[in-house]
């Protein structure tokens, strides 16, 4: 990171397009040499990289909030961090519905290029709104979710806005009606359901994996070898989430890491 530049959002940005390639060699890596880090950003990076590929589906990198809180030991470094990241507009934090506390990162160049792709997919001639949510919405409101008055005041900023251009965004997935509060929206990741589906089916997959085990566990080099049939996303991946979550556990032996499920 260069100490000359004053704007902490630019230099944190160039740091992680700067060594954006850097991790990509340790994708063939154990997960016990990558389970760890100090830093949040450098988890952040690794966890990117590391993302699957997936077939069929045109996503790009997210992270579970609950893989930081894995990788991180402080959880409280990791939240104040990622309020940084967030407020600088390095990435953004979206609320799923896969679980009450399921929240995905994606850093703000990948989730634009996500959403480009949303609208170009689109069959609609009304493409300015488009433009109005990404210049005076995206950019101005980093919070997860933005209410109704909010929402057509900025994008008012752009120009007249119509009923029909709400649903637009929210037929696009960019946008999401909060179950409790009509008025309420929560920022969405577009065409991400087919993967957040298979997120599900593989937490219970690999739980179901472990509890058949007479003791519930595995060895992590053993287990992070095995293929998930209900998920597109890879093993790394969820037991980085199930151990963030509290689902499981490491235990430390003179074999190596120990995986097990932990008790209710």
């Amino acid at each position: 990171m260069e100490t000359s530049n004053n704007n902490p959002s630019t230099s944190r940005k160039r740091s992680r397009s700067e060594d954006n390639s850097a991790p990509e060699s340790n994708q063939s890596h154990s997960l016990e040499d990558n389970l760890i880090f100090s830093d949040t950003m450098v988890a952040l990076q690794m966890m990117r990289a590391q993302f699957p590929r997936i077939d069929k589906v045109s996503v790009e990198p997210f992270i579970l909030q609950s893989q930081l809180y894995s990788s991180v030991k402080d959880r409280t470094q990791v939240d104040r961090e990622l309020e940084s990241l967030r407020r600088e507009k390095v990435l953004r934090v979206f609320k799923l519905n896969t679980g009450q506390d399921d929240h995905a990162l994606m850093f703000m160049e990948d989730y634009l290029k996500q959403m480009k792709r949303a609208v170009k997919s689109m069959e609609t001639k009304k493409q300015g709104v488009f433009e109005w949510f990404e210049v005076h919405v995206i950019h101005s409101k980093p919070e997860p979710c933005i209410g109704h008055q909010e929402l057509l005041s900025l994008l008012s900023l752009g120009g007249k806005v119509k009923d029909e251009d709400i649903s637009l965004l929210i037929n696009a997935g960019l946008l999401t009606r909060q179950l409790i509060d009509s008025e309420m929206y929560w920022f969405a990741i577009p065409n991400i359901g087919s993967v957040l589906k298979g997120l599900t089916q593989g937490r219970k997959e690999l739980l179901s994996l472990l509890n058949r085990k007479k003791y519930k566990e595995m060895m992590l080099a053993i287990l992070e070898k095995k293929r998930l049939r209900l998920s597109p996303l890879d093993i790394r991946f969820h037991l980085r989430d199930l151990l963030g979550s509290g689902h499981l556990k490491t235990i430390q032996t003179p074999s190596g890491l120990v995986i097990r499920v932990v008790k209710n």
